[in-house]
């Protein structure tokens, strides 16, 4: 056990190194009373190592009516354990706990900012919270940041509700949870584990490390009580208790639905639908009502025009339930490495959602409602390669979402590049970006031209670009295409070698892919697949020729494929490209064959061509 003045001479050698911040100690005491009564004693201390760990020193208590906190106290030590300030819930700052992207919540903070002189310093925050809310019980995490080490943290669970109390633990290699007690009275402890540094292109540590969950079969959200026996069941009680008080089919939306006049297939009817909803809605972040998981009513969404994302799908499934058309909500953890729900542990989760439609001809349809630009029937790269919980009308199902495949995130380039004798580039060119592409490129559509053409500057800054024209740019709103034309000029581009010029074979270069083989130890993760297929024809100037043809290169690897050719024709060149990359995980000794898989390709892109004078 440590002690309570916490001096840096306990901390293990090991635990310091790459650390900005050391948790010293962080112990959850939960006594569960009933459904909805559940009392914690938090206890978290922890040394900023260095100015890089000062984030770490605001100190936040978030609360609300249903989660009351009490008794709070705030020590700060020094180096060898002195305490030297104090602090009580008087001096701290009660604030609306709104992030900035919140336009409204009803959760409130405590905070304060601890200021030092020195490091390393220590601060030990203590409190009650008395909570009627048991939805949502204290899970035991075991990564909190990069450069943050684990002295010891530890979650001690004294069920006395009456109510079955589940755990799951996952294991992992990255660790081992500590577990003594009884079913109702258990102690999960985790210690001494050093800080992780950030590498590059590996999956989010969470999904990584041993975690303890924890959920009652019956729980209370907001006074509202419910059943985690099963997936169907708390399906149930989201449809019933949080959904259809929303759901209202006013007159008002029975008459914006008529108004459309719909005809067609099922499809068609909710492409009509979904079009029209995102043209009188934005997206708008609000955590208000039963613990930010109510949807807005849909009528005061049709009255405001916007609503977060529970909002706009709920009023988008509202909208289809008024043209006789059911749909069904789903909720989903939206975020690159992808995190699933558990079939056999049923518990609230999930950080966005979307809608599901079926249709009698079987084509299901996924509908992403807080963009206004984004496509009909496409989920964004984030939201794919996972489940979902679906709500039906009397239960829910875990469901898959669809995949993302390499060939369907394309970017298609044609290019005609004039070559001069003063070195300069005239290209013309055209762009089309489908699939998780076109997700990446949508921001090009909320610029001014004038940022359109600075953004495209500085994404090929390899080249020396004026007198940059931009042309028919479209976003396919129904096949999730975005296309459009980019003409320039480029200073440069080529250089003379004696009465000869050479330049690149590839215009637009990739040079964002850098990783260092060194001593790796988490896995690579390619979280996004994609294709690259480039075409691009060089027309040189009538007194050169071209001295000879670059050699093919083909390449085949468990990362993907690359492949480039080069055909003549007369005073032309066109030069084919494609590039396959994969999406997955890989373990950490493959790093190398990694990095030898994209240097390759990358030395074959700065392949140069020669011409000489006639």
């Amino acid at each position: 056990m440590l002690s309570q003045n916490y001096p840096i001479s306990e901390i293990p050698e090991d635990l310091k190194k790459d650390a900005n911040m050391i948790i010293r100690n962080r112990d959850s005491q939960i006594i569960i009373n009933s459904v909805d009564d559940v009392e914690t004693h938090f206890v978290n201390a922890f040394t900023i190592m260095n100015k890089a760990g000062e984030k770490y020193s605001f100190v936040k208590i978030p609360y609300d009516k249903t989660n009351k906190v009490s008794n709070i106290k705030v020590k700060v030590f020094d180096a060898f354990g002195k305490l030297y300030k104090t602090y009580s819930k008087s001096d701290l700052t009660d604030s609306s706990y709104n992030e900035s992207f919140v336009l409204y919540s009803d959760s409130r903070v405590l905070s304060l900012k601890i200021l030092s002189t020195s490091y390393p310093y220590t601060i030990e925050l203590t409190y009650d919270e008395d909570s009627s809310d048991t939805v949502f019980l204290n899970s035991l995490m075991t990564f909190y940041d990069f450069n943050v080490s684990i002295q010891r943290s530890v979650i001690h669970y004294n069920n006395k509700s009456g109510i079955n109390l589940r755990r799951k633990i996952k294991e992992s290699s990255y660790g081992k949870l500590n577990f003594q007690g009884s079913d109702n009275d258990f102690t999960i402890s985790f210690d001494n584990s050093p800080a992780i540094v950030e590498e590059k292109y590996s999956p989010d540590p969470v999904t990584l490390m041993p975690k303890a969950d924890f959920a009652l079969d019956h729980f209370t959200l907001k006074g509202k009580k419910g059943d985690f026996t099963s997936w169907q069941n708390y399906g149930k009680w989201l449809h019933d208790e949080i959904l259809n008080p929303v759901s209202q089919i006013t007159p008002e939306i029975q008459q914006e639905v008529n108004s459309l006049q719909l005809s067609g297939s099922t499809e068609e009817k909710v492409k009509t639908i979904y079009q029209y909803m995102q043209n009188i809605t934005r997206y708008v972040a609000i955590a208000l009502g039963i613990g930010g998981w109510q949807p807005m009513v849909a009528d005061d969404v049709r009255k405001k025009g916007y609503g977060d994302c529970k909002a706009l799908s709920n009023y988008m499934r509202v909208l289809l339930k008024a043209a006789g058309i059911e749909s069904y909500y789903c909720e989903i953890y939206m975020n690159d490495t992808p995190m699933l729900f558990d079939k056999d542990f049923p518990k609230m989760g999930g950080n966005h959602i979307v809608l599901f439609v079926p249709t009698e001809n079987g084509k299901n349809i996924w509908l992403e409602s807080t963009s206004q630009k984004i496509a009909f029937n496409h989920l964004g790269y984030e939201t794919l390669d996972r489940n979902v919980i679906m709500i039906k009308n009397d239960k829910a199902e875990i469901v898959d979402t669809p995949k993302s495949m390499a060939e369907n995130n394309k970017e298609i380039l044609r290019i005609k590049a004039n070559i001069s004798e003063d070195n300069n580039l005239d290209l013309t060119s055209s762009f089309s970006y489908s699939g998780g592409l076109y997700d990446m490129s949508m921001a090009l559509l909320s610029l001014t031209p004038v940022e359109q053409k600075d953004a495209l500057k500085h994404r090929y800054d390899n080249l020396q670009l004026s007198n940059i024209d931009i042309q028919n740019m479209i976003n396919d709103r129904d096949n999730a295409n975005l296309n459009f034309d980019l003409n320039f000029k480029a200073s440069n581009y080529s250089k003379t070698l004696g009465s000869d010029i050479y330049f690149r074979a590839i215009p637009f270069i990739d040079s964002d892919f850098y990783l260092e083989d060194s001593d790796r130890k988490m896995p690579i993760e390619i979280p996004f697949g994609f294709t690259d297929d480039y075409e691009i024809e060089f027309t040189i100037p009538d007194n050169y020729k071209f001295a000879e043809n670059p050699v093919p290169a083909k390449i085949d690897s468990e990362f993907g494929s690359f492949s480039m050719e080069f055909i003549p024709q007369d005073k032309k060149l066109l030069v084919r490209r494609k590039f396959m990359l994969k999406k997955g995980i890989f373990s950490a000794d493959k790093i190398s064959d990694y990095i030898n898989f994209r240097k390759k390709t990358n030395k074959i892109d700065h392949t140069k061509i020669l011409i000489t004078k006639l």
